[in-house]
C-alpha cells in the first residue's frame, strides 16, 4: 500500500511553518493516542501520525522529503529514521512531571513554600472585643550549621556523576511507533543534580531543621468560629530561592455560658418573674460590656424580644457594632408560699376561667421576631 503524503496525515498545505507542524502533530496525538483514543485503528493511525512529524519537523529530513517524496527519508530498514521527543505530549496527557526537558527547568525555578495551619482557641469575650496572642508553632528552617547546603562544614557537594549534573537520566526506547525519548529524574540525585558524600551532622543532609517558634499575632474583634487569619511568609520555606509559604490560624471559639452568638448579634436569654412580666419592671441583665439596666414593659408576654443597641459583635470589616437581643421568659415558681398561693387564688378568680385558642404558635412568633 502507497503511504499517504505526510503533509496529507497532518492535515497542513506544504507552506506550514514549524510551529503550525507541531501544533497539528499535538492536536492529532492528543485525538488518536492509543492510550487515549477509543478509535479502532487508533494505533495505527498514531503510528502515522509520528513518522509524518518525525520527518516534516526536521527541517533536512522535510527538504529531502519535499524534493524526493517517501524516497528522500527511507532508510534501508524501510522506515524513515527519526526520534520523537515526547515530553509535552506525556505531560499534558498523564500528567508525568518526570518527563522531558519543562520538566527539568521547573525543578530549578524558585518555588514557594508550603502552608501551615495552627488552630487558635478563643474565648467569647476575645472573640468579640480582639485581643494579643502569642502562638507557637514548629516549621522548617534553613540549617544553621551547614547553611542549607546539606553538606557537612568543610565539605561541599558535589556533580552528580550519573546524570552529570543535569537532574534527570534520557533513554531512548525503540517502540513500533519509531525511537521515544524518555526522561526521568535521575535515581542518584533525586533530580538535584548534585550528591553529598558527607551529610550535615545536624539536619541529615536535608539543608532544614525543624524548628518552635514564636510570635505574638493580633487578632482583630469580631473574629468568628472558623474565621481563618492568613500570616504572610511564616510557612514552610521556599525551594530553589523561593519565598516562604503562609501560616493560616483556624479560629476557635469557645462557647459562652450565657451568651450566644447570631452574626454580628448577640443573643441572651433571660428569665423574669410573672409579676415583673404583668406590671413592668427594669432588671439588671449581663452582656459582654458588664451589667446594663434593661426595662421590661408591663405586660410583656413569653418569648418578647427586647434589643439592647451597640451591645453586639464589632463589625470585622466596617464600623460600629451589632445589638444584644434579649429573649424573655416568664418563670414560672415550683412551690409557693401559703401568702402567695392565697394571692394567686385571689386574682385567678378576678379573671377568670376562660381560654382561647392561639392562631399562631409561640415559635412561628419567635421566629418572625429573630428574622427567620
Amino acid at each position: 500500500m502507497a503511504k499517504r503524503d505526510y503533509y496529507e496525515i497532518l492535515d497542513l498545505p506544504r507552506s506550514a511553518s514549524q510551529d503550525d507542524i507541531k501544533s497539528a502533530f499535538r492536536k492529532l496525538a492528543r485525538k488518536y493516542h492509543p492510550d487515549v483514543s477509543q478509535e479502532s485503528d487508533a494505533e495505527e493511525r498514531f503510528k502515522e501520525i509520528n513518522e509524518a512529524y518525525g520527518v516534516l519537523s526536521d527541517d533536512q529530513k522535510r527538504a529531502a522529503y519535499d524534493r524526493f517524496g517517501h524516497a528522500g527519508v527511507q532508510g534501508t530498514s524501510g522506515m524513515p529514521d527519526f526520534t520523537v521527543d515526547f515530553s509535552d505530549l506525556f505531560e499534558e496527557f498523564f500528567g508525568m512531571s518526570g518527563f522531558g526537558r519543562s520538566s527539568q527547568r521547573s525543578r530549578n525555578m524558585p518555588r514557594r513554600g508550603a502552608d501551615l495551619q495552627l488552630r487558635l482557641d478563643l474565648s467569647f469575650e476575645e472573640a468579640v472585643f480582639g485581643v494579643d496572642k502569642e502562638i507557637e508553632f514548629t516549621r522548617d528552617e534553613v540549617c544553621a550549621t551547614c547553611q542549607g547546603s546539606g553538606a557537612e562544614p568543610g565539605t561541599s557537594p558535589i556533580r552528580c556523576t550519573t546524570c552529570n549534573g543535569a537532574g534527570e537520566v534520557r533513554q531512548v526506547r525503540q517502540t513500533i511507533l519509531g525511537s521515544m525519548v524518555q526522561v526521568s529524574t535521575c535515581p542518584a540525585c533525586n533530580g538535584a543534580g548534585e550528591t553529598i558524600s558527607t551529610p550535615c551532622h545536624t539536619c541529615s543532609g536535608r539543608g532544614l531543621e525543624r524548628k518552635n517558634r514564636k510570635k505574638l499575632v493580633s487578632i482583630p474583634p469580631g473574629v468568628d468560629d472558623g474565621n481563618q487569619i492568613r500570616l504572610a511568609g511564616e510557612g514552610q520555606p521556599g525551594l530553589n530561592g523561593g519565598p516562604h509559604g503562609n501560616l493560616y490560624l483556624l479560629i476557635h471559639v469557645r462557647a459562652h455560658q450565657y451568651f450566644k452568638r447570631r452574626e454580628n448579634d448577640i443573643l441572651l436569654d433571660l428569665d423574669i418573674n410573672i409579676a415583673q412580666a404583668v406590671l413592668g419592671a427594669d432588671v439588671p441583665a449581663p452582656t459582654v460590656d458588664g451589667t446594663e439596666t434593661l426595662r421590661i414593659p408591663a405586660g410583656t408576654q413569653p418569648g418578647k424580644v427586647l434589643r439592647l443597641r451597640n451591645k453586639g459583635v464589632p463589625y470585622l470589616r466596617g464600623n460600629g457594632r451589632g445589638d444584644q437581643l434579649v429573649v424573655i421568659n416568664i418563670a414560672i415558681p415550683k412551690s409557693l408560699t401559703p401568702e402567695q398561693r392565697d394571692l394567686f387564688e385571689q386574682l385567678a378568680k378576678s379573671l377568670g376561667s376562660e381560654v382561647r385558642p392561639q392562631e399562631r404558635s409561640f415559635l412561628d412568633w419567635l421566629k418572625d421576631t429573630l428574622g427567620g
